[in-house]
């Protein structure tokens, strides 16, 4: 195999306005489209659609269950639950530590550090009575999102109040927040990333390169959390509740579906479904995805039914932006589980007219159910006072972060050891992992119109490479009559950002190339508008996440699903008169080199592949701490046995690799490029021009 890298620059782009003032006019489909199809919505309406089919499927599965079902259901739920986040870690020494309490009147704080896996340093508060007899019943508060962390003004007057009401209660900062920053920043002082949330689906898409969910982390802090809060001699290991809000409640689900030693459930502003979530908001941060959920036929219920025959209590909000809708559907599944499981008493829903929050109606919910069923009586009295702490006076670090005070691991310093690949049957893994489906039988397309250029014509097409996905095309030919090569052309920036007159592409055609310039599903005008929830920050870092979020949760990727697109659009070209079908090689721009190089190693049809500025390797996304626009490029699980250099090398044909790109979209340096593909046993140009063999 021969491969080449490039020293030269990328060559600028062009979306000049009134360039295709020739001919039929501007190259776009959204004004000429004659078809009833919005393309702006049609990915995102295929991949409802396709989780849609899914979910039909799981509810046909649940309806037939019988009790005697129930004991393998909630053990196959907990199984793929396990496999999602990428397993279970080892348990090693909580090395836990006291490091100062604070006096309340009828409890105390104290601030706890513990480490869930050696050196993951765990800040957390533990509020324990000091009126009444121990041992007592033990609440396990896993937090959500809002500001403050543990110090969060409704976690304290909840946990203050548990305490006065006779519950040993612990909360822990979750990654990302309080004094647990992942991606710390000393001159801002805070995360390079800002929201937490953010961090989570930073670090996500590097965990799942590596086949773990960003939940294998916080699942295993709330399990190593119980842990430390049954070993208490003040606690009654018997009698231990779970609770919390939004993230807090997202954990309260996980961690009661995965550990027996919960006996009672009651997550808040959580409990939803995926198909109401899917057609609402769409898929939150990276610790509430646990692919591939819906293709193993799970949905929120499924929590709730693992925990079947225990007191479950959803505690919802009606203005919730976690649609309401869900959660009574959820609800009314998960009743009929616990009528069958003889637990019919057990599980409750509780609505309250507000919006998101542990808000006091679901506080004072929560302490009558916690009551009612781990001390045997029911608890209607009004919220105690509770005195409030400062962020600061409840840090268990000097500094008020573990990175400056501690130091230790983190999620990326811990999830680079597990970037580990074999690199065996490489095609073969990379059709399985990005579930790629191949097509069959000939491909047709649709004409719009010709746009004249000198020397050459630009045919305006579509083509349907499966049911529900139309693609956008130009051909460029030739005006001259005769066979020529044909480049199939993928910019992630779309197919017309490379058209203009005296471009990129016209150079190919000029040097006697017919091309074929796609919207990949996706790309340029296919492109779904963010939703409005995440419309700041989540485009700027993620690109096109809800479309790639709910692929993973469907079992596929967007990677296999563009490669399908390409292998179709080599499909049309093989058929036209222009084309000799022997020479077609592929073009991979930016966001479209993953995709085509994928497509290559499926279909030997292409016979050579160049990747101009296209991600330089999936292990640089581990190595370093940020990324951008990386999520449309990722296969789960791949580096556990391929990277991208690994699949050039597995063609066996020539790769041009011109100015590759690091994680953030700038050029990465030759030597790093040198170093990824040394393995590939490759050639590559120097920046004097000379080639040189390693």
């Amino acid at each position: 195999m021969k491969t080449v890298f490039g020293g030269v620059a990328c060559i600028a782009l062009s979306t000049a306005a009134g360039v295709f003032a020739q001919g039929s006019g501007d190259p776009d489909f959204l004004a000429a489209l004659s078809e009833s199809k919005n393309l702006r919505l049609m990915l995102p309406d295929y991949l409802k659609a396709r989780a849609g089919k899914l979910l039909d499927e799981r509810e046909r599965t649940v309806a037939a269950l019988t009790a005697g079902d129930l004991g393998a259901r909630k053990k196959y739920i907990r199984e793929k639950i396990w496999q999602a986040v990428g397993g279970e870690p080892a348990r090693t020494p909580l090395n836990p530590r006291t490091v100062a309490t604070i006096e309340r009147n009828g409890y105390r704080i104290e601030k706890i550090v513990f480490e869930s896996q050696p050196k993951f340093f765990v800040t957390a508060n533990l509020y324990v009575p000091t009126r009444g007899a121990p041992p007592y019943p033990a609440i396990l508060y896993p937090l959500g999102h809002e500001s403050g962390a543990k110090s969060h003004l409704a976690w304290q007057q909840m946990l203050g109040s548990l305490a006065q009401k006779g519950f040993v209660a612990l909360a822990w900062d979750t990654l990302g927040q309080g004094e647990r920053v992942q991606i710390y920043d000393e001159d801002l002082g805070g995360s390079k990333v800002s929201a937490s949330t953010t961090e989570h689906s930073m670090l996500g898409a590097q965990c799942l390169l590596t086949g773990d969910a960003l939940a294998r982390y916080t699942i295993w802090d709330g399990i190593r959390a119980l842990d430390y809060l049954v070993s208490r001699q003040e606690v009654d290991a018997a009698r231990v509740g779970c609770t919390g809000n939004s993230g807090g409640g997202t954990h309260t689900a996980y961690l009661a579906a995965l550990d027996d030693r919960i006996q009672v459930a009651a997550p808040s502003c959580y409990i939803t479904s995926w198909r109401k979530l899917l057609n609402t908001i769409g898929p939150q941060d990276a610790e509430q995805i646990l692919g591939p959920f819906l293709a193993d036929g799970l949905d929120h219920a499924d929590f709730v039914e693992a925990f079947a025959g225990k007191p479950y209590f959803i505690l919802s909000a009606i203005r919730d932006f976690f649609a309401i809708g869900g959660a009574r559907e959820t609800f009314h599944e998960a009743q009929r589980i616990y009528d069958m499981a003889g637990a019919g008493g057990k599980i409750a829903m509780f609505e309250a007219d507000d919006g998101h929050g542990f808000t006091k109606p679901r506080r004072l919910a929560a302490y009558d159910w916690f009551s009612r069923w781990l001390k045997g009586a029911r608890d209607e009295s009004p919220e105690p006072f509770v005195e409030i702490a400062t962020e600061r006076e409840l840090w268990c670090t000097a500094t008020g972060q573990v990175a400056t005070s501690l130091g230790g691991e983190t999620v990326w310093s811990l999830n680079r050891k597990r970037a580990t690949p074999e690199r065996k049957d490489v095609v073969k893994r990379a059709r399985l992992l990005s579930g790629y489906e191949p097509a069959s039988g000939p491909v047709s397309a649709r004409g719009f119109g010709v746009i004249s250029r000198s020397g050459y014509s630009i045919e305006k097409m579509t083509y349907d490479p499966e049911p529900g996905i139309t693609i956008p095309a130009l051909l460029f030919r030739p005006e001259a009559p005769g066979k020529y090569p044909a480049v199939v052309y993928v910019n992630g920036l779309g197919k017309k950002a490379d058209a203009a007159e005296g471009g990129p592409i016209e150079s190919m055609v000029k040097a006697g190339n017919v091309v074929l310039a796609i919207d990949a599903r996706g790309f340029g005008e296919t492109r779904a508008a963010a939703p409005l929830e995440t419309a700041r920050a989540f485009p700027l870092w993620f690109g096109d996440y809800a479309s790639a979020q709910t692929t993973f949760l469907a079992g596929r990727t967007l990677v296999g699903m563009r490669a399908r697109d390409i292998v179709r659009a080599v499909d049309l070209l093989t058929t036209r008169a222009e084309v000799d079908a022997a020479r077609v090689s592929g073009f991979g721009k930016h966001a479209g080199g993953v995709p085509m190089l994928h497509a290559a190693a499926f279909d030997s049809r292409i016979q050579e592949v160049t990747l101009d500025g296209a991600l330089v390797s999936w292990q640089a996304v581990v190595e370093r701490r940020l990324h951008r626009g990386i999520y449309e490029s990722l296969v789960p699980g791949a580096l556990k046995f391929y990277d991208l250099p690994d699949l050039a090398a597995a063609l066996g044909r020539t790769v041009w690799v011109i100015d590759a790109a690091d994680p953030v979209g700038q050029p990465a340096l030759f030597d790093e490029v040198r170093k990824l593909y040394s393995g590939a046993r490759v050639r590559w140009r120097k920046a004097d021009g000379s080639v040189a063999a390693i």
